[in-house]
């Protein structure tokens, strides 16, 4: 009879598994908990004790471990000497090991979790098992999911058995499921810290001496950046999905990227805020009354640019917002929720990428939990916590915000100096924006001076039609280094300006606002963005 060493964790589909093994005359072996819910459903079931002689000891700790169980695993077939030395010790062959392995991950996630209960949920057996069952893959089958137990069922009923390529998969999938257990294992324990009265556990180091990623495709995609490039989407494992697309073509690599700084600024503000996106950059960005008068403002202040855009919301798509997003040509959108009555709307554009994202979007960046950021370089990768504007959700004017100029900002100055802020830390450096209270007026995105800069700004205003942007307000993502900067912010008609100050030259820079009646804010915190 072919045997089934069955030992799990994760109990679902279990016993009809079994059966069904049972049932194509697999004599089945089991332990513990594993063991009494078989038999408890009728199953006939050979105790792992009954094989080894030995029986489980010290807490369970110790019940696979023996040659009996290891050597009927991992006997090559092929090889006559290792079948003789099988017949020698009167081991018997297994040819089918199910398991999954104890739940420390959902233990480690709990922090109440004592370190002793902790400790107790490293299994040691179960990914020798599996280790063993995955390198004899082409004489033993591994099944470390619940999910694949269907198709391992439709395997062994095929004329031959199973395929040499489903073999080698579930062997792949085995070695993922311990390399994935060990990376938890290792990541939890960084966090614990010893000392004469025991263990204690803290906070995971968000730049940990090493740096493990579990990340699983989702799918490939066209191409990337462009299409001699080949490219494809990864999530982090057990996080799943990170959004939904409910119509429209296939996202591209640059969708996603122009997706997720769309979804970042308008993550910035509480009220009803929208963002249209190129290149990353943000074209246009406005609050409004509702999602409709928001995103048409955004679209507004550029809509040359616009044209062709990602567009981003923090509120759901109703249709009188469905129909302004459809009225040009948008390449897609990301909101929180798109009402039924704006569905149909939205399908007039078949071609319109329309996404929600699996987290909500209407979250202030100041209530965010710290999380890294990684990018790759030529060898390596760099790892950065997360950028947040948190100065700007605190309350405007905030303790750590310094007027340096003679000339304070007015009421509505300040609320146009807040919103520029938060704008100006999702653009490309260097950039100088200029903006009213609740839009965007010009961008200078991305220039290698802050001159140059405000002279893109000005000639996308000259080209809107907007004029020398007078009254607006602008901001700096890092100091202007000489006074040349502030007097173009001047010269464009701004009457105050936000940057975070700390140039060598500040007194420099302090007594131009002051030629020019600028009212001049230092934040003391620089926003670059590469």
């Amino acid at each position: 009879m072919p045997r089934a060493l069955l030992s799990v964790s994760d109990k679902s589909g279990l016993v009809p598994f079994a059966s069904a093994l049972a049932t194509r005359g697999f004599e089945l072996v089991s332990t513990g908990g594993t063991a009494k819910a078989l038999q408890q459903a009728g199953l006939t079931v050979i105790g792992i004790s009954d094989v080894t002689g030995f029986p489980e000891m010290m807490d369970g700790r110790v019940k696979t471990l023996h040659p009996l169980v290891h050597g009927g695993i991992l006997a090559r077939r092929g090889r006559p000497d290792d079948l003789a030395s099988a017949s020698a010790h009167q081991i018997t062959l297994i040819d089918l090991v199910v398991v999954n392995l104890y739940p420390f991950v959902k233990a480690a996630s709990n922090a109440a979790t004592p370190f002793d209960a902790l400790i107790e949920e490293i299994d040691i057996g179960g990914p020798s098992l599996v280790r063993a069952a995955a390198k004899n893959f082409e004489d033993v089958l591994v099944v470390v999911s619940p999910g694949d137990y269907e198709a391992v069922i439709e395997q062994l009923d095929q004329e031959g058995g199973a395929s040499r390529e489903f073999r080698f998969d579930l062997a792949r999938k085995a070695f993922e499921h311990t390399g994935r257990y060990d990376t938890a294992i290792a990541s939890t324990l960084a966090t614990v810290t010893a000392g004469p009265d025991g263990f204690s556990r803290g906070a995971p180091e968000l730049l940990p001496a090493g740096l493990s990623l579990d990340l699983r495709k989702v799918r490939d995609l066209r191409y990337g950046e462009n299409p001699h490039q080949r490219a494809a989407l990864y999530e982090a494992r057990g996080v799943g999905q990170g959004f939904t697309v409910l119509q429209g073509k296939e996202l591209s690599y640059t969708n996603l990227l122009d997706l997720d700084a769309a979804a970042r600024i308008v993550a910035e503000f509480q009220e009803p805020a929208a963002t249209v996106i190129k290149h990353t950059n943000p074209c246009g960005a406005a609050t409004g009354t509702g999602a409709a008068d928001a995103y048409v403002r955004a679209r507004e202040a550029d809509a040359r640019a616009a044209f062709g855009g990602i567009v981003g919301l923090n509120r759901p798509i109703d249709a009188d917002t469905a129909r302004a997003i459809v009225s040009t040509f948008i390449e897609a959108v990301v909101a929180p929720e798109v009402h039924e009555e704006a569905r149909p709307i939205l399908a007039t554009k078949p071609n319109l990428r329309v996404v929600v994202p699996a987290t909500p979007l209407m979250t202030s960046a100041s209530d965010s939990s710290d999380s890294v950021e990684i990018r790759s370089i030529v060898g390596g990768v760099l790892v950065q916590v997360r950028d947040v504007v948190r100065e700007a959700h605190i309350g405007w004017p905030v303790d750590g915000l310094q007027v340096v100029s003679k000339r304070q900002p007015t009421e509505s100055e300040w609320q146009a100096l807040r919103f520029a802020w938060r704008i100006c830390a999702h653009v490309k450096s260097n950039t100088v924006i200029f903006t009213a209270a609740d839009r965007t007026l010009a961008i200078g995105a991305g220039q290698m001076s802050r001159v140059d800069a405000v002279q893109v700004a000005r000639m996308k205003a000259e080209a809107a039609g907007t004029g020398f942007l007078q009254g607006s307000v602008a901001a700096s993502d890092a100091f202007f280094p000489f006074r040349d900067g502030l007097d173009a912010v001047a010269q464009a008609g701004a009457t105050a300006v936000v940057h975070p100050g700390g140039s060598v030259r500040d007194q420099e820079v302090i007594a131009a606002a002051d030629e020019h009646g600028l009212a001049m804010v230092f934040t003391g915190r620089r926003h670059f963005r590469h």
